[in-house]
């Protein structure tokens, strides 16, 4: 299976999820379904079929996740010397050339990605228009809006 790109942030972020599922709540829904079992016939038990769903739902998210890391390949930007050139993981600053608005986003992996945070996925339009971009370059990026022009404004390694 391929690598994916995920930052150290984002891979701590999945590892603090996955030991809440395992050691929180997969203990609970346990105790759940061990109570909802003691009420009786199992047929017509909502409680019983709730905490199952639930663990249904639960294991399927640790897979999930586990998958997850065992694939990524975690890469820490603040440890490589910064060229101006941008990359996975930097952060960039632009400025629309039609508009003057000036924004910054993290170029960061898929499940990482958040637009009301300024992080926006590697695979996105915009940031598949600056990987490999530089400071100070005029872009122009093919977003679902049209055609747009930026001027890089600055990439840092943080």
């Amino acid at each position: 299976m391929t690598k994916v790109p995920m930052t150290v942030v984002g891979a701590e972020q999945l590892r603090k999820e996955l030991d809440i599922l395992k050691f929180e709540r997969r203990p609970k829904i346990t105790e759940a379904i061990a109570s909802a079992r003691e009420l009786g016939d199992l047929k017509e038990n909502a409680e019983y079929h709730a905490a199952r769903e639930d663990q249904g739902i639960c294991e399927a998210r640790i897979r999930d996740i586990e998958g997850k890391l065992s694939n990524a390949q975690i890469i820490d930007v603040t440890k490589m010397v910064n060229n101006g050139r941008i990359i996975f993981g930097t952060t960039v600053t632009i400025l629309n050339l039609d508009t003057d608005a000036e924004v910054t986003y993290r170029i960061v992996g898929d499940d990482e990605a958040n637009i009301k945070e300024n992080l926006i996925s590697v695979n996105s339009p915009i940031a598949r228009g600056l990987v490999g971009k530089n400071e100070g370059d005029e872009v122009s990026i093919t977003t679902p809006g049209g055609m747009t022009d930026y001027e890089i404004i600055s990439v840092q390694y943080l």
